[in-house]
Order: structure tokens, then sequence, then C-alpha cells
């Protein structure tokens, strides 16, 4: 008994020793990391490499890309050797591998895409933005008696970054016009009809005024707001879809740390001041102005996880890049050396060494993609690392978009977050797709 169970024991070490040889080979490694989907822009190519001593039989739709040259549905592939896969009119196949023609072996949905290039930003902007409405950042108390101090706003349930969207069944975002209508109300002792969002559902309330002893006037015993202006960077401009993306980021209001929801806005040209140097648990801000003419260069339209896009009428000046650059999926971008465009002073966009030192598998939106580090001394010497206000600056890798940064590590300026090009193009309304019309499955 005790024999069997000691070849039992050996056995049993002989096939762990196995499989982990078989794991650690060139071959299952290889294996292991072919991808079962790939996308591709047209006219890309890919290499892949199984690294096996075997040969097969593959099968992939011509008209979409072709492997090795072979311009035809069925060919041979020696597995040993690299297969070089070139893109060629958007639509989705399938890559299938056969040994010896028959066994399957692996097969890989072919995605391409429409070819996308777009003109990274860099430029320093201003940004002027109305909510969609009137938005509570707080309560006031009115003195409504000798005694009695209370705030109406308060009592109708209001919250802190609740937006009031309609007041007596019209639309109202102008906070000048909010007075005259609780007057109005506090002497005809008739309620306020609101429409409030909280979130993303609505709901009616009724506030009714009170007057204020000591001012004299109709209040509704709220704090409100509704614009916000702060400078960012711009990250792209798509000149074929005439729309941009910057920040990187969502704006929030300042009082209740709640997303604004954005009414209307513009984004004009910014001049940089001066940089106040991050520090460890101090970040550093680039200190602009908005340029005398005011010249409005594009709309504000949405306000997203990933930044604000719209409309451009006019790309910025000094931008270092003229002409469109491809982008990348965000499954391209790897670990390894970078840069980012940004400015420093006046409206000179300059182009600073960068290190991604980690990337994050993301198959659907999501931020913090990417784990960014400055390596250039210029810029480490003028900012610290990374500022408010670079939010939104181009990451550019191998000759690609990639994306863009969002975030400052607090306790190392550095260092920081950044998110990839592909979310913030499709918040911008660009889909990163294939024309389903050429799909072929062989």
């Amino acid at each position: 008994m005790n024999r069997t169970a000691s070849i039992r024991r050996k056995i049993g070490i002989v096939l762990v020793l196995f499989l982990c040889l078989a794991a650690s080979s060139g071959p299952i490694r290889h294996y292991a990391a072919f991808p079962d989907e790939l996308r591709l822009f047209e006219g890309q190519s890919k290499r892949l490499h199984y690294a096996m001593p075997v040969h097969a039989q593959g099968s992939l739709d011509p008209q979409v890309a072709v492997v090795n040259g072979a311009n035809r549905e069925h060919f041979p592939v020696d597995l040993n050797k690299p297969l070089s896969i070139e893109s060629k009119n958007s639509g989705v196949t399938k890559l299938k591998l056969r040994l010896f023609g028959k066994i399957p072996f692996k097969t890989v949905k072919l995605q391409v895409v429409p070819d996308l290039r777009v003109v990274p930003g860099g430029q320093t902007i201003g940004v002027k933005v109305k909510s969609a409405g009137i938005m509570v950042v707080g309560h006031h108390l009115i003195r409504t008696s000798p005694e009695t101090r209370m705030s109406p706003g308060e009592e109708a349930k209001l919250r802190l970054g609740d937006l009031i969207v309609e007041i007596n069944g019209q639309p109202l975002n102008d906070v000048s016009k909010v007075a005259a209508l609780a007057e109005q109300a506090g002497k005809s002792n008739v309620p306020l009809d609101l429409v409030v969002q909280r979130g993303k559902s609505r709901f009616r309330t009724q506030l009714k005024p009170a007057f204020d002893l000591e001012d004299k006037v109709w209040r509704l015993g709220l704090y409100i707001r509704n614009s916000a202006a702060g400078v960012g960077t711009l990250t792209f401009y798509a000149p074929d879809q005439g729309v941009y993306g910057a920040l990187g980021h969502v704006i929030t209001d300042m009082d209740t740390q709640t997303p604004i929801v954005v009414g209307d806005g513009q984004i004009l040209q910014s001049n940089v001041l001066s940089i106040s140097k991050s520090q460890n648990g101090e970040p550093g801000e680039k200190r602009a102005n908005f340029v005398k003419e005011g010249k409005t260069l594009g709309s504000v339209e949405r306000n997203t996880s990933f930044g604000i896009f719209g409309k451009m009428r006019e790309l910025p000046d000094h931008g270092l890049h003229q002409k469109p650059v491809p982008v990348a999926f965000a499954e391209e971008v790897e670990e390894g050396p970078a840069e980012i465009l940004t400015v420093v002073n006046g409206q000179k966009v300059e182009k600073f060494n960068i290190q991604i030192v980690h990337v994050a598998k993301q198959t659907s939106p999501a931020t913090k993609g990417m784990v960014i580090r400055i390596t250039d001394p210029r810029l480490l010497e003028r900012t610290g690392g990374i500022v408010q206000g670079m939010s939104g600056s181009p990451i550019i890798q191998k000759g690609k978009l990639v994306g863009a940064v969002t975030h400052v590590f607090v306790n190392d300026p550095t260092s920081g977050y950044g998110c990839y090009i592909e979310w913030m193009l499709q918040d911008a309304g660009i889909v990163l797709q294939p024309n389903q019309t050429t799909s072929k499955a062989v």
C-alpha cells in the first residue's frame, strides 16, 4: 500500500513538472498570448507569432484583410513563422486556423474599422459653461421673525447639487431672474412649482418663498449658481467630424463637487501667465487668462467623465501638429516611453518626455487607464511634475495619439493618471466600429 502511494506521488510530481515545463515553453506562451479578438484600422498591419513547428490551413475574408499577402480565402500557414495581417476594408471577419487543414486550432475575430486621424492639441484653453438649470450650492437661513430662522429651500427637500431645471413650467438657467419670481410668488402667497434633477432622475416639488425681515426681500433660502469658468488643455480636434475633446475629466461644481450638467458653453484661446510648481502634498497649477480678444473657438455640448466635448469652429494657434495623426486602440498602448504636449508659458505648445509605467486592460470605458510619470528634466524643473490645468494634455506614443493626462498623484506630483483616447473619441461622438456591410465569416 505504501509502495503504491509512493509511486502515485512520483507520477504526480512528474506530471506537475511536465505541466510547468509546458507552460513555460515558447510555443505554449505564444499560444496563450495569441488574441481571441483583434482590431485594426484600415491600412494597418499586425504581426502575430505562434512559434510552433507545424503547418496549418488558414481562412479569412480577403475583402477585409489578407494574411502574408495571400489575397484569397484559403491559404497555407507555417505557424513557426510570424503571420502578417494586413487590413484592407472596414468590416468583420474571422481568421480560422486548422492543423493539417482539418483540426480546428484557433479562431480570431478580426474587426477592421475606418481609418481615423485627428490633430493633437496641447494648447491651453479657457472654458466657460452654463448649467442646464440652476444649481443648488448651499442653504441660506432667513430671519422670518425675531425668534425664527429657516430655509424654504431646505424645507422643500432640496439638496446640494440639485439642479432646478424648471420654475412654474418654464425652463430656466438664468440666476438673475430668480429674485423676481420669488418676489411675485411671495406677494401672491403662491408657492413656486419646481422641476428638479437629482443625478439621473427628476422630480417635482413646491417651494414657498419667505420674507427676510433683515433685508426686506422675498428669498428662497438657497445659494445658487448657473455657471463655471476655468482653464484646461485641448486634447484633440477631429477635422472630418468638426469636433474636439479636452480636459480628460469631468467638470464639477467647486462647492458641491457634483458634475455640471451643461446647458451651453464656449472654449476660448488662453494664455499661461505663470506656473505654481507642484510639491509633495501640494499640486501646483497653471495661472492663465483668456486672450483679450475673447475669440470663441468652439462650443461645449457635453461634460462627461472623460472631459468636455463639442463643435470646434477654429483650431487654436501655436499647435505643434498641423496635420492629423493616427489614434490607438486601448489595447495598443504599451508600458514604455511616450510624450505629452502642453503649454507652460504663454501659448507655445511644447513636447515633453514621459514614461507610461502601467496600463490597465479595459474593454469598456473606464477612467484611470494608465499611470504615467514625468521624466523630462525640463518639465520637472519648470512645473515640479503634473499641475492643475495640464489635464487633457495629449499623450503620444510611437507617433499615435493614445490618451490624455487626467489626474496628478497628490503625494507624488511627478506621476498621475491618463485615460485612453478611445473613450474620449467615443464621448465626442466618434465610435470606432467597423462597417457591418462588408462583414463576412469564412
